[in-house]
């Protein structure tokens, strides 16, 4: 056989889906007989069925074999003639990457690398193993990136919050809405609208979490839940009895209102899903999202924790300061301030049943206040008309001012803004917190007196409720432009909505870590290590006594030494129990005594005393 033959018959005898295959009912490719060839060249199958021949099959598979090596060849020089161009443009490009303007990572300013630290990097100089060595020098590195792709995604977010510039010896507090939705485009234009609602008023609002939808709550029963943003009515009731306060819960499916009574909890659609009949008389509302804590303040003086996803009480404490009708929580710690008569302002945790911090800010009775979202910086107003700035951290007073009148309501907007509300007039402050400021940055009147305010999130808008109605504004300026969907998202679907509700659940904190301090939760508690240190030496230098015993010896038993063993054995377990009782009675009485009389101090000898 020649070597061109053998080539063929090579290519006649491999396997089905190769370059060349034949199909044949007897062992030999090459026979005298019907078959039928398949030959796949370049991608293209041909197919005969026919009486092969020897000659036959050669002259057929010549044929095909020049194609096959025509389509390898072309497709080889094609290959080469790319690969020569690419190599060409290749020299002709500079090295140092001049051609490209955004050659490489951007430049992190080091500034931005200090706003996302979260504390300092693992040290791993006095770790012996290597494996844990290399985990914690893996993990720095992972941090450090991390740090870094924050700061560069950081770049991408090119919003920017815009303020109005005013011309020199112009005054901003001078211009009216009307003059602001002129310059604006259509879209915010219509932001700026009002609800005429006389007959169930005054109103209370409260805007969900992510902007997009408003609670009004009148106070002779009228609720309403709208999306403010395409106007639409989610649901519209009447409670047929007072109603104090309103409040979202973790999704805008679901409200609470604080009736005459009790409080009541509804879906979007209106319909009563619970009466908790534990929260009475109920004065003002506060939902903390990542705890699932609805916190609550009456009118006999109850501060309240209830966990809506289990419906479980899970504080009540009586703060002795009568009437509470001035709440705020603490977004950064989840900390719940409450204002009182005598000027001070107590924080409360529902760990502790006494304030863990009380402030005194006013000398007469506080009439609103409210706390930033940073966590950073309170606002109180009291009735002697003054307004002033405490830095939370430190309890000082920053900043007082003098109002024109005593701020029924306070509220922070997300970028620092802070609204006042006094009488029929909203007068909004800018930068109040770190400087001194002569004159407001917006001044808006309305036709009667003012029930409640809020800024919306993620909007330059500030929602004003009043005696007759609702009524929406715009502020430049007030709300974060760069929205951040993992948190909150406006435009969100029904399927993200189910399964955002199931990862909060999943990822609740529970009540036991609301502290002032947040950061003390990553921290290690050392006097606790160190008592279980010192308690296991002791149990280590406590030893049993030494028992000798020797059994009486008996003629008459086989296997002697196992028998002594045994009983040597029972007699020192004995032994040991009756010492470890011995030592628990001994700690249990000194237990009692302690208890009976406790340690006194300087100022006992001043108590009444008792028999």
């Amino acid at each position: 056989m020649s070597i061109y033959e053998k080539s063929i018959y090579d290519m006649l005898s491999r396997r089905p889906g190769h370059s060349g295959y034949m199909e044949s009912k007897n062992k030999h490719p090459i026979y005298n007989g019907y078959g039928s060839a398949v030959v796949i060249v370049g991608g293209n199958s041909i197919r005969w069925q026919k009486q092969l021949t020897k000659t036959c099959v050669l002259f057929v598979m010549s044929r095909i074999m020049s194609r096959y090596y025509d389509n390898k060849n072309a497709k080889s020089k094609r290959y080469e003639d790319t690969k020569k161009k690419s190599e060409s443009i290749q020299k002709d490009l500079p090295d140092d990457g001049s051609f490209d303007p955004f050659h490489g990572n951007p430049v992190v300013p080091i500034d931005k690398l200090k706003k996302y630290q979260r504390g300092k990097r693992l040290d791993f100089h006095g770790i012996k193993t290597k494996t844990h060595k290399l985990n914690l020098i893996l993990e720095n590195k992972k941090q450090r990136n991390s740090i870094r792709q924050m700061v560069r995604n950081e770049l991408l977010m090119t919003e920017e919050p815009g303020y109005i510039e005013p011309d020199e010896n112009e005054d901003t507090y001078r211009i009216k809405q009307q003059d602001i939705a002129g310059e604006v485009n259509i879209a915010s234009a219509a932001k700026i609208f009002s609800l005429s609602l006389t007959e169930f008023g005054p109103y209370k609002i409260n805007y969900s979490r992510d902007g997009r939808h408003l609670l009004l709550g009148g106070y002779r029963g009228h609720v309403a839940a709208i999306d403010w943003l395409t106007k639409q009515l989610s649901c519209e009731i009447n409670t047929m009895e007072s109603l104090h306060d309103i409040c979202w819960l973790h999704l805008p499916t679901m409200f609470a209102t604080a009736q005459k009574d009790w409080v009541h909890i509804y879906d979007s659609k209106g319909v009563e899903l619970h009466c908790v009949k534990k929260l009475n008389r109920v004065l003002k509302m506060e939902f903390l999202p990542y705890h699932f804590l609805l916190a609550t303040a009456s009118e006999k003086g109850f501060l309240s924790w209830l966990d809506v996803s289990v419906g479980k009480m899970v504080k009540e404490t009586y703060t002795s300061a009568g009437r509470l009708n001035i709440l705020c929580q603490n977004p950064y710690n989840a900390i719940i301030a409450t204002g009182h008569p005598n000027g001070s302002v107590s924080m409360w945790s529902p760990n502790a049943d006494k304030p863990l911090a009380r402030i005194l800010c006013h000398a007469n009775a506080i009439r609103s206040m409210a706390i930033d979202s940073k966590g950073i910086y309170m606002a109180t107003a009291g009735m002697d008309r003054s307004l002033k700035i405490f830095d939370v951290r430190t309890y000082k007073c920053l900043q007082s001012y003098k109002l024109g009148g005593a701020a029924g309501f306070l509220d922070f907007s997300q970028l620092g803004l802070l609204s006042c509300g006094i009488g029929n007039v909203v007068e909004v402050y800018k930068d109040c917190c770190t400087q001194t400021v002569k004159a407001p940055y917006l001044r808006h009147r309305i036709t009667s007196t003012i029930s409640d305010l809020q800024f919306c999130p993620f909007e330059d808008v500030l929602g004003i409720g009043y005696s007759s109605g609702f009524n929406s504004i715009l502020i430049p300026g007030a709300g974060e432009p760069n929205i951040d969907t993992y948190e909150s998202n406006p435009f969100q679907t029904k399927s993200q909505r189910r399964e955002r509700e199931v990862k909060a659940i999943l990822e609740k904190i529970q009540p036991e870590f609301i502290n002032l301090n947040a950061s003390h939760l990553g921290s290690i508690n050392v006097p606790s290590i160190k008592e279980r240190m010192e308690e296991l030496k002791s149990k280590l230098y406590v030893k049993p006594p030494k028992i000798e015993f020797e059994p009486r010896k008996k003629a008459k038993i086989r296997s002697k030494s196992v028998h002594a063993f045994k009983s040597k054995k029972v007699v020192k377990e004995t032994a040991k129990r009756e010492f470890v009782k011995s030592i628990l009675k001994e700690k249990s009485k000194t237990e009692k005594a302690t208890a009976k009389y406790p340690k006194r101090t300087a100022l006992d000898r001043f108590r009444t005393k008792t028999n």
